[in-house]
């Protein structure tokens, strides 16, 4: 069965879920041309293909050299030496004992115990942010605040200079942006000169670090360059992948779950009466409105899943976003529930790949919201929402606040 299904179309980006529930009710995994694969939307069969280790991201685990270059010019990823160098040999992009021991590198830190140490900068970082931005009464929620928040602590946590983190989000944008289905001249342009200039200055830092370590992730890394674990190359790969990965999801779901919470005024109203509900507030903002609703995977042999048999080299494509409001696993999906227990859903991913930052997003988020429901007691929407158009992320790129202190 071929999907009728286009994420271009006008309205999809604010209002996706219709698109999506359609999709759970079609039989099997049904092929959508615009992706040349399968399309995965109920969480059962989400969660199966996910959880599955001969699924794999990276088509080497299958395929000749000459058939991968052949998948690679398809998509339009080849004559990109810097993309192709460090963001296609990523730990997102990497499976089996590779991913495995890229994964065991860095997440020591990325541990709850560990990211406890940055509550202090968070929260600091909060507050001076709100002291600025109440006072003028009117606000953008993504472009005043959001926008800024992850990549100053990504920077924190990497070592790098705080007036350094709008570059580098910025050119974290430009990469991530390449990854959607409309891969233009000039977008591939962007992303290559991103990913350039963003190794340029991870160079110098690491050169800082080695000379003069300190308590943070590249000095860190540079430990586990030394002891062998991973290579030079590996090393700026996933630092750069830290932020491509943590800085604009965490801003889409800060701008979807405000949204959220502005439009269930008896969920706000709750969680404002009973503010230690913070930590299942949040679990349920990515439940609701995934900020990355999509991601794909190779078989990587010869087949049987989801109740159908499927030879090597099938395509599939993750709607993690789908699975999340599937009225299979969630009673009323389509309702924010804050109290919601059990909430397994799938917005941070499952298996080998899972997000390697859910714990770093779930502080930042719980700090963010903490402060501006204390401080902000007036809050409100204060014109139209828009949002981001297309398939690989979903979150307002505008969103009017009026903020009452």
């Amino acid at each position: 069965m071929t999907a009728d299904f286009d994420p271009s179309a006008p309205g999809f980006g604010a209002d996706p879920w219709p698109a999506y529930a359609a999709l759970r009710a079609q039989p099997g995994l049904p092929f959508w041309p615009g992706f040349d694969g399968h399309l995965a939307a109920r969480m059962a069969d989400v969660r199966a293909i996910a959880l599955d280790r001969r699924m794999v991201r990276d088509p080497a685990a299958f395929c000749p050299p000459d058939e991968v270059r052949g998948l690679q010019v398809a998509g339009n990823f080849h004559d990109m030496p810097f993309h192709e160098r460090y963001v296609q040999t990523s730990m997102l992009d990497t499976d089996g004992p590779d991913h495995d021991r890229l994964r065991r590198a860095v997440f020591p830190f990325f541990t709850k115990t560990r990211l406890e140490s940055l509550r202090g900068f968070v929260t600091g970082w909060v507050d001076a942010a709100l002291d600025r931005l109440i006072p003028q009464g009117r606000i953008d929620f993504v472009a005043d605040l959001t926008a800024h928040l992850p990549g100053q602590v990504i920077g924190h946590l990497i070592g790098t200079e705080p007036a350094l983190a709008p570059q580098m989000t910025e050119w974290s944008d430009h990469v991530v942006s390449y990854f959607d289905i409309d891969r233009t001249p000039a977008k591939k342009a962007r992303a290559e000169e991103a990913t350039r200039l963003f190794a340029d200055l991870l160079e110098d830092l690491h050169a800082a670090r080695r000379a003069r370590p300190r308590d943070d992730l590249m000095s860190a890394m540079i430990e586990a360059e030394q002891a062998g674990l991973l290579t030079h190359d590996e090393l700026i790969a996933t630092i750069m992948q830290i932020l491509h990965a943590g800085h604009g999801s965490t801003i889409d779901v800060m701008g979807s779950g405000l949204h959220a919470l502005l439009t269930h005024p008896d969920q706000l109203a709750l969680l404002r009466a009973h503010p230690d509900l913070m930590p299942l507030a949040v679990q349920e903002m990515f439940r609701f409105a995934a900020p990355l609703p999509f991601f794909h995977r190779y078989a990587s042999e010869d087949l049987t899943i989801c109740g159908q048999d499927w030879p090597r080299g099938s395509k599939f494509g993750l709607l993690y976003a789908a699975a999340n409001r599937d009225p299979a696993a969630f009673a009323a999906p389509d309702r924010l529930d804050i109290t919601r227990r059990p909430n397994v859903h799938l917005a941070f991913g499952a298996g080998p790949h899972v997000c390697l930052g859910n714990n770093l997003a779930r502080l930042n988020m719980e700090i963010l919201f903490t402060a501006l429901l204390a401080r902000a007691p007036g809050l409100a929407l204060d014109g139209p929402v828009t949002w981001k158009s297309g398939l690989q992320a979903h979150g307002p790129t505008r969103l009017p606040l009026r903020l009452t202190a």
